[in-house]
């Protein structure tokens, strides 16, 4: 009967063992998966954040173009009021090309260039915040893949620690059921 109870307690031990090294493995194995569908989750975060850089550096380019060309229908105006005075004057029969003539039309293309100026200023404010706003966005995408590697790297790491732990039980567990059957018993200092 002890001879039962023992193949008994050494079975027993056994598939407890087993089913602890098997969990081990499989936690192991679903922290590597955790670890890569981090890293996936992370890549498609930062495909996201490039996607929104490039449309920010779009945004800039239409910007300056957009600033362009206001600045270029500005500049047209202004060369529509200066010859609406011109005429005016020349129909008052005034010399545009004298006196106070001359310094109106220069005053309103002076005041006109620098309406046109700020116009092409304004428009290139505008295309840096989103040149800003781009790179911010790209070096947030680079933070996302790093992060993402980094998980990906600490899931294998949990795998290999878990399969570590497995090989542990299995060693542990064996040396205790080979104490258990034949009996060893350590030297610690008796002589």
């Amino acid at each position: 009967m002890a001879g039962f109870t023992t193949a008994l307690a050494l079975t027993l031990t056994g598939i407890g063992t087993a089913t602890s090294v098997i969990g081990q493995v499989k936690a192991g194995r679903a922290a590597r998966r955790a670890g890569e569908a981090e890293r996936q989750a992370a890549e498609s975060q930062a495909e996201l954040i490039d996607y929104n850089a490039a449309v920010a550096d779009l945004q800039g380019q239409d910007a300056i173009e957009r600033g362009a060309e206001e600045e270029a229908r500005f500049r047209q105006r202004i060369r529509g009021t200066i010859g609406a005075q011109r005429a005016a004057f020349a129909s008052s029969n005034i010399d545009v090309g004298f006196g106070s003539a001359v310094d109106v039309q220069a005053d309103a293309a002076f005041l006109g260039e620098l309406d046109a100026l700020t116009i092409r200023t304004n428009a290139a404010r505008e295309a840096w915040g989103y040149r800003v706003e781009s790179a911010d966005l790209r070096r947030r995408a680079d933070i996302a893949r790093r992060e993402g590697v980094m998980l990906e790297a600490a899931g294998r790491e949990r795998q290999t620690q878990a399969n570590l732990g497995a090989v542990g039980t299995l060693v542990g567990t064996g040396a205790s059921l080979l104490e258990q059957r034949y009996g060893f018993r350590r030297s610690g200092g008796e002589g």
